[in-house]
């Protein structure tokens, strides 16, 4: 094949054409218009430069539509040349952008953006999405706040700010109830809540699941709890490197309890390896600490709930009742009772 004809391929198929064929699909929800998230099962793909590029943000390879070719069908560039060939005229299923509004949205600066947006108050749609939908208690709403890093966002969602070494907002996570993505023209590098000199790094994977374990551990003293963004951009790994490199730190891997959150963790633990620091691996017991929190809060209300009417505020000490048994020669012994009270 002429050198012309491979640029010709080039610019004819575009890198979603070679996911979509392969059994991988777009991510709606976490894309944006210069970035597409397609997954397959655990595997996920990111085109950007309008389809002609892509990067495994879960790993170190990027290219352009023949290599990703080479490492989806595992064949050689000729092969290669000879299925993207096939693909001409085929039209990948492309989300509708709204107009040109992220065009005129992100002539305005990041910084700008983000100071022009209020921080959430009690009772505001932002406040309300984080207390009972997300069930994060106030007093981690309100440190979030004094920390400066999250703000209203449109229509009751939130943004979560990403900032760099400096401090500075430079990109911030979306969340709400219809709407989950990240700033246009924003970079993902780290979500930061805590003191910025804590020896005790909880990476998780998304500003809601950071402030979660925040919730879950009290807001734990030397901790901070960071969020990637969902990725692992360049900038995301020199900034985890620069605070590993500080003396007498634990990086704790606490991402997502599948897949993509071990694969995460061991990215982690050979970062911690190479930056010679503590490592461990904080697997949250549902698929992610948001998930968590909610069973573990919704568990509090039932408790709550189960000791209303009764002459004292304390738990029953014998645990949950059941149906009446006929006494044994061990009736009134300790079997069948577990350490918290319940049987």
């Amino acid at each position: 094949m002429e050198r012309e004809e491979i640029e010709q391929l080039r610019k004819t198929v575009g890198c979603g054409a070679v996911l979509e064929t392969s059994g991988f699909a777009v991510d709606v929800r976490e894309s944006t218009r210069r970035a597409m998230k397609f997954r397959r099962a655990s595997e996920i793909i990111i085109v950007t430069h309008d389809g002609r590029g892509w990067f495994d943000p879960l790993g170190d390879e990027k290219g352009d539509v023949f290599s990703l070719m080479s490492r989806l069908e595992h064949v050689g560039f000729h092969e290669g040349c000879q299925r993207i060939a096939a693909l001409i005229g085929f039209r990948p299923s492309v989300p509708v952008w709204q107009g040109s509004k992220g065009y005129r949205a992100a002539k305005i600066p990041v910084f700008e953006k983000w100071e022009n947006r209020r921080a959430p108050w009690p009772g505001s749609a932002t406040w309300r999405y984080l207390r009972w939908q997300r069930s994060l208690p106030a007093r981690v709403i309100r440190y979030a706040i004094a920390q400066g890093v999250v703000r209203e966002g449109p229509y009751g969602s939130m943004w979560a700010g990403h900032t760099d070494d400096a401090g500075v907002v430079c990109g911030w996570e979306e969340r709400g109830s219809e709407w989950r993505g990240f700033a246009t023209g924003g970079n993902k590098v780290l979500f930061r809540l805590g003191a910025m000199d804590a020896p005790r790094l909880c990476v998780t994977e998304a500003a809601i699941d950071a402030m979660s374990l925040g919730a879950i551990e009290g807001l734990r003293d030397g901790t901070m709890y960071l969020s990637t963004g969902g990725g692992w951009s360049p900038a995301t790994d020199a900034a985890i490197r620069v605070l590993a490199a500080r003396p007498n730190v634990q990086l704790v891997a606490a991402t997502d309890a599948n897949p993509q959150g071990d694969m995460f963790a061991e990215r982690l633990r050979t970062l911690a390896n190479e930056a010679a620091c503590d490592w461990m691996r904080l697997r949250p017991p549902e698929d992610d600490w948001n998930d968590t929190l909610k069973i573990s809060e919704k568990e509090k209300r039932v408790r709550k709930e189960k000791g209303r009417g009764v002459p004292h505020s304390g738990r029953p000490r014998q645990g949950q009742l059941r149906p009446a048994e006929p006494a044994g020669p061990h009736a009134g012994g300790p079997e069948g009772v577990s350490k918290d009270g319940r049987g």
